[in-house]
């Protein structure tokens, strides 16, 4: 499969994007055939609006339907009006015109089928001995029933590339897992991220977490095409159209150069402003994660978010019962710890940070602190600091990068790291 491209060194155009719509998808190929578009949740940058509108005027009309599955992994379903502005058009009932958009809704057995299963030996090797179970592979149903018929001829990838703490960047076949996995696999290859940290798995596109994410998606038995965004910021730079892995690691290599900034020291403070786009802790600790590599030992990262008021709207009672620790801190108790969700325990130690867990004592290399609308004692029962966001004067923290200090207006996405380290 060829690859088809747009890039931009200002932003994107829609004529662009379209070219490589048009050159990708071969429209004319697709008549009579049913096709089913993976799209992010409104957790993650993208022109989403704009690709709808472009997948309908180019297909609808030729194929027998072009539908969309919204790839939530665990969070939270979206109602009709959360889809609508997703898709820039009104969603009623689930529909948008001749559209069908389907929530992922991994609450539910029946979305699942199970199509692999990824053997002890093979796991064991692809996280290169750190774990040795076997895991099956259940996935939506939607992208395809190995035993039966599957209901859509060609499955459309869709979605941006950033550098990520548990695959290394974003996209891909992430949008099969975690994105519309069950929880056997999202917990495996969240746990194996967590046991191989962030800091040397985050913004490299090679990692054990990403080979099994693409071994645990080789089941998928329906034809498919990736079609990545790179954005930088709130601005569309790139645009591809191919195979899961050749486009997928073209848009890794240009989010590289874009999103990934190279300090010359490392920093004492940050001030991690999350857009509302996140709207609990479990998302909007991205401001933690892509912060971490360049944060001095001793250091704080503050994560400012005074709309945020819940840990997890999902996951909020296990994090309540268990809290942020290191890595170390799960694995000397894990016949404690071992009955939680993986996935869970992963999150928890992500946003901890690294640190180490001797004689009892918990020592993280960093301070985590939250300055939301989760109160005081809820966050020093979990383990986090906490800043009232009311006596934040945003300002000040503005133009003292020699200082060790920095303000990031719009973090989650753009992975900071120290010059000469990986």
């Amino acid at each position: 499969m060829l690859l088809s491209s747009a890039t931009s060194t200002s932003s994107l155009g829609e004529g662009e994007v379209r070219r490589v719509l048009d050159e990708g998808l071969q429209p004319s190929d697709l008549a009579g055939e049913r096709v089913l578009a993976i799209i992010p949740d409104s957790t993650r940058t993208a022109p989403i609006p704009l690709l709808c509108r472009l997948l309908h005027e180019t297909l609808v009309g030729k194929t027998e339907r072009l539908d969309f599955l919204v790839a939530l992994g665990t969070h939270a379903p979206m109602d009709d009006d959360a889809l609508g502005k997703l898709v820039g058009m009104p969603v009623h009932d689930e529909r948008a015109g001749r559209s069908r958009i389907f929530n992922h809704r991994w609450d539910r057995p029946e979305t699942f089928v199970t199509m692999g299963v990824i053997s002890e030996p093979e796991v064991r090797d692809l996280s290169h001995g750190q774990l040795s179970v076997e895991v099956p592979v259940r996935l939506n149903r939607l992208v395809g029933d190995p035993i039966g018929d599957s209901k859509y001829d060609l499955i459309l990838v869709c979605g941006p590339v950033f550098p990520h703490e548990v695959a290394g960047f974003s996209g891909g076949n992430k949008y099969f897992v975690p994105g519309v996995a069950g929880p056997e696999i999202i917990n495996l290859t969240h746990w194996m991220g967590a046991l191989l940290t962030s800091q040397e798995i985050i913004g490299v596109a090679d990692t054990p977490v990403r080979r099994m994410i693409d071994r645990a998606a080789s089941f998928v038995p329906t034809p498919r095409l990736c079609l990545p965004f790179v954005m930088h910021g709130q601005t569309l730079r790139g645009f591809y159209a191919g195979s899961m892995k050749q486009a997928w690691l073209a848009a890794t290599e240009q989010s590289a150069e874009l999103d990934i900034c190279h300090l010359d020291r490392p920093l004492q403070r940050v001030l991690s402003i999350m857009p509302e786009m996140y709207d609990d802790l479990w998302t909007a600790a991205k401001g933690m994660y892509k912060l971490e590599p360049a944060i001095a030992d001793g250091g704080e990262v503050v994560i400012y978010a005074p709309h945020i008021d819940e840990i997890s709207h999902v996951h909020g009672k296990v994090i309540d019962e268990i809290g942020y620790h290191v890595r170390d801190y799960f694995l000397q108790q894990w016949d404690r710890f071992q009955k939680f969700p993986w996935g869970v325990l992963a999150h928890s130690t992500h946003l901890r940070g690294a640190g180490t867990y001797r004689d009892g004592v918990e020592h993280p290399r960093i301070q985590v602190t939250l300055a939301t609308g989760i109160p005081r004692e809820r966050c020093e029962r979990i383990g986090l600091g906490y800043l009232d966001p009311s006596t934040v004067d945003v300002e000040s923290w503005a133009g003292r990068e020699s200082e060790g200090v920095l303000l990031v207006r719009r973090a989650g996405e753009m992975l900071y790291r120290v010059k000469g380290e990986s």
